[in-house]
């Protein structure tokens, strides 16, 4: 019997809603064994002086439970 787990992760960039999302799955992978996927919840930005400063990208992180 398999069991799937999730976490949710917001991921922050100065580049894109996607590098966001990448920099989300390589901090999840550090200390997550058998990830196979994610879903982009939401994505949002910071705004200074009219300008985009920051990228947030709100994943959900699945990963198999394994023994």
């Amino acid at each position: 019997m398999a069991v799937i787990k999730t976490i949710d992760l917001v991921g922050v960039s100065t580049q894109s809603w996607r590098d966001a999302a990448h920099k989300a799955l390589d901090e999840a992978t550090k200390t997550l064994r058998n990830v196979e996927g994610f879903d982009v919840l939401e994505t949002s930005a910071v705004v200074d002086d009219g300008a985009i400063t920051e990228y947030h990208t709100h994943v959900r992180i699945r990963f198999r439970i394994t023994r």
